[in-house]
């Protein structure tokens, strides 16, 4: 029986929750009777899906700054004291070898509270340009794992390993999905489609853009599988039912992205790390329209990446409207250019980021 125990911290979004569940079934995989436990914030999407991964996790009372309205920010000192003093208490009872911050709200006080403790710090940093909270702890972390090149600018570099961005499991092999897909989504296998995946909490400036280019679509003759997020879900249903869009397939959620992307000759997407490290698994010809409130602008930088090697285009948000179902329309009508942004996205696949990330928190933790 292993007396390993770690604690993994953060969440906020699918794009956090996801590679953090990744890294914990492959450290049960590499590790018998590892404990786990996570911490999250409280309200926030991984208090629902990470006990439904089978994990206990505990919550913070902790929400990020409020860029656009000052005036709510005037509880954040609280919670943020809240939230140290029960991070400390957390690990003074839960007594990890090791803490994971994977980003999110409540990855800064789990983090800060380890390593005034002194318990060894791992860092998994999704994008390519690292936030002020990643930036000032990771300077006592003791690894940084890392999907881009070039992060020595915000890291120690002795400290920094390329592993990728852990994916979800059932994304790494879609071979045999395609046909589960036309059938899961009532597509005709005959013709094009268009996968459109504004994030886990939806994309207003995706969805409009899709909503006003149904005609289009329609005329195009394709398929379109479109993700909408809870906020536009019944928007997007009326859009589709008064242009009575057979072709469309509309959800607020995705559960089996494995056949979402299965059936995607095109995807429109926001730049998330988490969805650009899934689309260079499966290789798919990528329109990428970042959130332009992203902390530091990360999105935009993450999919500036994949542009400077022509293996995705990039569209502004506020020009999705015009411009993003236009530049997917052109990939359809052209095979050349789909596989050219096909075959240089792959290139920058990290398929097993998971377990090279495990290795490193199982070291860390058996030498503490």
């Amino acid at each position: 029986m292993s007396n390993v125990r770690v604690i993994i911290s953060g969440g906020g979004t699918g794009g956090h929750i996801f590679p953090a569940i990744a890294i914990a079934n492959a450290l049960k995989k590499l590790e018998a009777g590892i404990e786990i436990l996570f911490v999250g914030a409280q309200g926030k999407m991984e208090m629902e899906k990470v006990p439904k991964a089978g994990y206990k996790i505990i919550g913070l009372n902790i929400a990020g700054l409020n860029r656009s309205n000052m005036l709510k920010n005037l509880t954040f000192p609280f919670k943020l004291i809240g939230s140290l003093l029960k991070s400390m208490s957390i690990i003074r009872e839960f007594k990890p070898q090791v803490v994971v911050g994977v980003g999110g709200f409540a990855s800064g006080p789990v983090m800060y509270a380890a390593s005034t403790k002194g318990i060894p710090t791992v860092i998994q940093e999704q994008n390519s340009y690292a936030g002020i909270t990643n930036k000032l702890l990771g300077k006592k972390a003791k690894k940084v794992c890392v999907a881009y090149d070039n992060m020595d600018k915000f890291f120690p570099a002795a400290n920094i390993i390329r592993t990728g961005n852990p994916v979800r499991q059932d994304i790494l092999n879609l071979e045999g999905k395609r046909a589960e897909g036309h059938k899961a989504f009532n597509l005709d296998p005959s013709k094009k489609t268009l996968l459109v995946i504004g994030g886990s909490l939806g994309a207003r400036s995706i969805n409009l853009a899709i909503k006003s280019h149904i005609e289009e679509l329609k005329k195009a003759d394709v398929q379109v599988v479109w993700q909408t997020g809870k906020l536009f879900i019944e928007e997007a249903k009326k859009a589709v039912a008064d242009a009575n869009a057979d072709n469309m397939f509309v959800s607020d959620f995705i559960y089996t992205m494995d056949q979402a992307y299965a059936v995607a000759d095109v995807v429109i997407s926001r730049a998330g790390a988490s969805s650009i490290s899934e689309l260079c698994i499966v290789g798919k010809p990528a329109v990428l329209v970042p959130f332009p409130f992203a902390a530091e602008d990360h999105q935009t930088k993450n999919a500036q990446a994949l542009v400077d090697n022509d293996a995705a285009i990039l569209v502004a948000d506020n020009k999705a409207n015009e411009e993003a179902c236009e530049h997917a329309l052109r990939l359809f009508t052209d095979d050349a250019a789909r596989e050219k942004l096909s075959a240089n996205i792959q290139k920058l696949a990290l398929p097993n980021a998971d377990e090279e990330i495990a290795k490193e928190i199982l070291k860390i933790a058996k030498a503490a």
